[in-house]
């Protein structure tokens, strides 16, 4: 109690605050600043200079920095003979965030001491007289002791980055100590070194390799040819061969049908001697250890038996490992030849880099399979359609002959796209009076069908209407009772210029609607006579040699020398020049290649019709919810919109009506600013109260077809920029 009195009184004293006594602390000084009697003042700045290091807090600046330390100290023994000390090595960690310290001991295997932490993480008070303060980063070098709590920590050494850190902090380091070691453990491993084992022991280690090729596999592609099997058939087996402890299992292919019994192994995992010269090594031969008996017998009915570390008389037995096996190898498994024929990418790439083999030509063991025989079919009876007698020959159940679905979808009327080809044809007969019909084929491409319809004359005593039922149509010449399929006309064989037979009937095809021969020049890579590449070069085969002459031929044509002539001169000479060679569809497309492109513009009368017409069909009536979003849109409340956003809001409004119609429509309503009248343009769309009824009475006029010379009635290009075209064929003239 009194030596408490006396702390108490050295680290606090009395004082006088407002004339009142206070208990002040240890720091406080005394009259005039000056220390008390036996105070000791903190000082109140650092050793180092202001400005240095970061402006972060300790704990954010040093987070996660430790000053690592190796350290031992000595404990006395009582009570034991065998030491009277031992030396401990230990690890003291100093955290730089919050200089809290941590000792920890290294667990030694049978070591029967409490080892791990020692000290847990914490502040440590210095020794006495100075434990009112804390161990610092400045109490730390090499070669020096600290006390904790009584115990003397001898540092000998420390890691990098702490002899690093200290050195940056103006530390100058002391070299490092030698570690003693433990008297009694150095006992210890010198008994354990002289003394040999009692009984026979010697250690197999199998752990490095078991770790470094754990689950790598080296699989290959065997044949055992079995002489005792009735027909001697090659059996295909799969060799296993374990990296991690060489041992090898083998697995049969079993063949379906092939009426052996199924086992799950044919070898089990093992490792695999090699044959032996003399035969198999009886039981008990090959063992793991050779010991000697000592006494022989002699003493009596006692032996002492030892290692025998020179392994006399061990019988040494050979097994198979990894660089024996290679393709064209011929290994021995129980006194079966099997022959290694392939192996696995893993397996290649396992001996290319380990051993350097580059050829793994793998060796062919199977007979090369037996032509399948060609499939005949039987002719074709007449009974129903080809398609359906030819499945009834592909099984024992009758199914329907299979549709292309997919062509079906892709090719099928969508919206404004009808994806089918309409061309006008004439008959190609003698008769006067079937000179004069004209007929309207139809193509319909997604499921390649033909319909024929006539038109209908007036006072001609014919029936027009439909001529031709819609179905495929096969192409003449062939004979009906055979057993290939029958050829039927495609689109590709429909152009203008062609002549078609269906049924008897002579068509010749003198024109094509304006969606045909785009769809054809979209599609030219499915059809030759619209696309104006081979064309050309078709042309430049022929005409290259007379160059000259055609263009005086062309300059003759234009006396004007206006560059431009007329379609129906354009196509007489390229008549003259190919001599027939070009079909009136392939003139044409050179023709609207390098024809004028003339302005022109839509009725826009007909242009809302048919879109009233769309809706309509599509059953749409909500003008007035339309008419609604434009204006909550229309923030100025001025009666127009971008034409954007006016696209936008008919969009997201799903109105059933196509891109480029949309557009022409809003174009019509726009103002000099370019914004859309969206009221106006509502109320134009709106069928139910403005609707058109000249949408019924518009008619297109009708073609010139009285003269039937073989070209095209109607014309789709007018004027022919030709001098662009000798200009491609020859080059430029000078």
């Amino acid at each position: 109690r009194q030596l408490g009195k006396e702390k108490f009184h050295k680290s606090q004293h009395w004082g006088y605050c407002n004339n009142v006594a206070m208990l002040l602390a240890e720091d406080k000084p005394g009259v005039g600043g000056e220390p008390l009697p036996g105070q000791k003042l903190r000082p109140k700045f650092s050793v180092f200079p202001a400005g240095m290091g970061s402006d972060a807090p300790a704990w954010l600046a040093f987070d996660k920095q430790v000053l690592s330390f190796d350290a031992y100290f000595e404990e006395e023994v009582p009570d034991k003979n065998q030491e009277l000390y031992r030396i401990r090595h230990c690890k003291i960690y100093f955290y730089l965030e919050d200089d809290t310290i941590q000792v920890l001991e290294p667990r030694v295997k049978n070591s029967g001491i409490n080892q791990g932490t020692i000290v847990r993480r914490h502040r440590i008070p210095l020794p006495p007289p100075n434990e009112d303060q804390f161990y610092a980063i400045d109490h730390f070098n090499i070669d020096t002791e600290v006390i904790f709590y009584g115990r003397r920590y001898k540092i000998i050494n420390c890691d990098q980055f702490t002899e690093n850190f200290l050195r940056k902090m103006g530390f100058r380091l002391n070299p490092p100590a030698s570690r003693p070691d433990d008297p009694y453990t150095t006992k210890r491993q010198k008994i354990l070194d002289s003394v040999n084992p009692l009984r026979p022991y010697e250690r197999f280690d199998t752990l490095k390799q078991f770790l470094e090729h754990d689950r790598h596999v080296l699989r290959f592609f065997c044949v055992w040819d079995d002489p005792e099997s009735m027909f001697h058939d090659p059996r295909e087996l799969v060799l296993h061969y374990y990296l991690s402890d060489d041992t090898i299992d083998i697995k049969e292919v079993m063949p379906v049908n092939s009426g052996r019994d199924a086992v799950p192994l044919f070898l089990r995992r093992d490792k695999l001697p090699k044959y032996a010269p003399t035969g198999l090594y009886q039981p008990g031969t090959i063992t793991n250890h050779t010991v000697l008996n000592v006494f022989g017998g002699s003493a009596g009915n006692k032996s002492r038996y030892i290692l025998d570390s020179r392994k006399t008389g061990a019988v040494h037995q050979e097994f198979y490992k990894d660089n024996d096996l290679k393709i064209g190898a011929v290994i021995n498994v129980w006194g079966r030849k099997i022959m290694l024929c392939d192996c696995d990418e893993f397996t290649k790439d396992y001996y290319r880099t380990k051993y350097g083999i580059e050829d793994f030509t793998p060796v062919s063991y199977k007979a090369p399979p037996p032509p399948k025989p060609e499939k005949t079919f039987p002719p074709y009876t007449g009974f129903g359609s080809e398609e359906d007698s030819l499945c009834s020959c592909m099984g024992l159940l009758l199914k329907p002959p299979q549709k292309d679905f997919k062509k079906f979808m892709e090719k099928d009327r969508t919206a404004l796209e009808s994806n089918t080809l309409r061309f006008l044809a004439k008959l190609v007969t003698d008769n006067p009076i079937d000179k004069d019909r004209k007929f309207v084929i139809c193509y319909f491409l997604s499921d390649d069908t033909i319909s024929v319809f006539e038109h209908i004359q007036q006072n001609t005593g014919i029936l027009g209407g439909k001529f031709l039922e819609k179905g495929r149509i096969k192409k003449p010449g062939q004979e009906l009772f055979k057993s290939e399929p029958s050829e039927y006309f495609k689109a590709q064989d429909l152009f203008i210029g062609a002549r078609v037979c269906f049924h008897g009937h002579n068509f010749l095809l003198v024109d094509a609607d304006e969606y045909t021969i785009n769809y054809m020049e979209k599609h030219a890579n499915e059809f030759a006579v619209a696309d104006a590449g081979y064309i050309f070069k078709k042309l430049k085969g022929i005409a290259e040699p007379r160059s000259r002459e055609i263009r005086q031929v062309f300059a003759a044509t234009d006396p004007g020398h206006s560059k431009v002539i007329e379609y129906d001169p354009f196509r007489n000479l390229i008549v003259s020049i190919t001599d027939g060679a070009f079909s009136e569809h392939e003139i044409m497309t050179l023709g609207r290649y390098y024809g004028v492109k003339e302005e022109y513009e839509m009725d826009q009368h007909f242009l809302l019709a048919l879109a009233q017409e769309q809706l309509k069909k599509n059953s749409f009536e909500n003008f007035g919810q339309l008419s609604a979003v434009l204006e909550y849109n229309d923030r100025e409340k001025c009666g127009v919109m971008p034409h954007e956003t006016c696209r936008t809001i008919c969009k997201s409004f799903k109105l059933p009506l196509a891109d480029d119609p949309l557009e022409a429509i809003l174009t019509m309503f726009e103002d000099d600013r370019k914004q859309v009248e969206y009221k106006k343009f509502v109320n134009a769309l709106n069928w139910r109260e403005n609707e058109i009824p000249a949408f019924q009475a518009i008619k297109l006029p009708l073609k010139d077809e009285e003269v039937w010379n073989g070209q095209p009635p109607f014309l789709h290009v007018k004027k022919i920029k030709y001098m662009p075209l000798l200009d491609d064929l020859f080059g430029k003239e000078d």
